[in-house]
């Protein structure tokens, strides 16, 4: 018999209870399940709403059912639905009708968003650890490289010469902003739901303070309705991690485009590749192509949640099951992502070389001559004019700014002289960008200091969390 069974007169059928069972899923949440459970029972026990004798019972059993679960001596059957009622008929085998004591005072509803936000929040903290080393090896590639100049793009077209470091720094300033997000978000998962029973709170006289104190919450949800239906929190999080596959899947989409042979600028470790059955040359990128494949699933589990809700009547309803495997999927999508990113980052080879022949054969330096023409005193777009139609003559005569001669450059501007070949080396045409944040190695080292210093107060954040949610009862 259910254990909700009592109203009922026909056994369920089959088909609605394989449809309706979330235990194929949501039986990833048992430890936090039984964690709150302890919780739950230690404060009916302090509030006197069962005796010692029975919270004793309750807690030695709860952690023998752990146990066997840890061990693959228990197992979940799809006729108890879901994971709390799969505990709890897991409980009562072992201990015996004082199992079912346990649920008093709480409902399914308020239980399955405890359990939700005790996931979540140890998984937050474990994604922007995954973040946080993929920083640092973007960090240390940007240090390892100071001096090396590549093409900087607009359109996909070569624009202006940067430093490669100042390239990778842009991506550590995305996923920066990665990790404030979540940290921020952390705050609103941090909060205890238990408590609230189905929906309008319990006639027992329940310390909810108490199981917040107990289970390390910040805060306890003030209302009762919103408590067991609110998931802001997962939206919440499931959209900052799919900026985070955005910025992952533009990183990978620039190192597809750097190891074709057309680009040469990187070599990623053979560990991180993989071969053609039948072309036997091929180093394929397959990692960084799957990571900008895999972005399209976080985003669709992003949609799909919030359809979910955008119709629900308040409280609870059955449609708030559909919350759980696109965000069990999406931290797994994300932290398998990171987990690969950052030594694939670290062991990656850069071809400077390359990177600064590329910016020695093209016109990345056209801005510059414009610039040199407005210190010369000519109006900028009159100088923008002329150097248009400097550039046009060398690609008709095949060759870049630094290759023509005074005589040629005096053809369009009679204002140019000999310091334009100094004002358009590349090495100057970097060095020039000074203004803050800009890639002159000046300010490439103050942005690696700069973001140094936030690394490290990010992995005091993750070191204070990880002490804060180690809970055990």
């Amino acid at each position: 018999m259910k254990l909700w069974g009592g109203r009922f007169t026909k056994k369920t059928d089959e088909q609605v209870e394989a449809y309706t069972a979330s235990i194929f899923f949501d039986q990833e949440l048992y430890r936090e399940d039984i964690l709150g459970s302890l919780a739950h029972v230690t404060m009916l026990g302090r509030c006197g709403i069962l005796p010692p004798e029975d919270v004793e019972a309750i807690k030695a059993g709860l952690k023998k059912v752990r146990e066997k679960l840890e061990r693959g001596e228990a197992s979940f059957s799809v006729e108890h639905e879901d994971v709390h009622l799969n505990i709890e008929k897991l409980l009562i085998d072992e201990i015996g009708p004082v199992g079912g004591k346990l649920h008093t005072g709480r409902s399914r509803n308020d239980q399955v968003a405890l359990d939700m936000r005790l996931y979540l929040r140890a998984r937050v903290v474990e994604l922007v650890r995954g973040l946080a080393n993929l920083q640092a090896a973007l960090l240390d590639k940007a240090k390892a490289h100071p001096d090396a100049v590549m093409p900087g793009y607009t359109h996909l077209q070569r624009a202006q010469p940067i430093l490669f470091a100042h390239h990778l720094l842009a991506y550590v300033a995305m996923f920066q902003r990665d990790v404030e997000r979540l940290i921020d978000g952390w705050k609103r998962i941090n909060v205890l739901p238990l408590g609230a029973g189905a929906l309008a709170g319990t006639t027992f006289p329940i310390d909810r303070r108490y199981v917040a104190e107990l289970l390390r919450f910040d805060d306890v949800a003030p209302n009762s309705l919103d408590a067991v239906s609110d998931r802001d929190f997962v939206v919440e999080f499931t959209a900052a991690a799919a900026l985070a596959m955005a910025h992952l899947s533009r990183l990978c989409e620039e190192l597809v485009l750097w190891t074709s042979a057309e680009f040469s600028f990187v070599e990623l470790d053979d560990a991180f590749c993989t071969g053609s059955s039948i072309m036997p040359q091929k180093k394929n990128p397959d990692v960084a192509e799957l990571v900008r494949g895999k972005t399209g699933r976080v985003y669709g589990h992003l949609v799909g949640l919030l359809t979910v809700l955008k119709g629900l009547p308040l409280a609870y309803n059955k449609d708030l099951q559909e919350d759980k495997e696109g965000m069990f999927d999406t931290v797994k999508t994300l932290q398998g992502a990171l987990d690969l990113m950052a030594p694939m980052i670290a062991t990656m080879k850069v071809n400077e070389a390359r990177m600064a022949e590329a910016v020695r054969r093209d016109f990345s330096n056209a801005t510059d001559l414009a610039d040199y023409l407005v210190r010369k005193g000519l109006p900028f777009r009159q100088a923008h004019e002329v150097v248009g139609r400097t550039v046009l003559y060398c690609l008709q005569q095949g060759k870049v700014l630094l290759d023509l001669t005074l005589d040629e450059f005096c053809q369009f501007c009679d204002r140019i002289e000999a310091d334009v070949y100094d004002a358009l080396a590349i090495e100057r045409v970097v060095a020039a960008r000074n203004s803050l944040g800009g890639t002159a190695p000046e300010q490439v080292r103050w942005q690696i200091g700069l973001f140094e210093e936030k690394l490290a107060a990010t992995r005091v954040w993750i070191e204070e969390k990880e002490k804060q949610i180690a809970v055990e009862l």
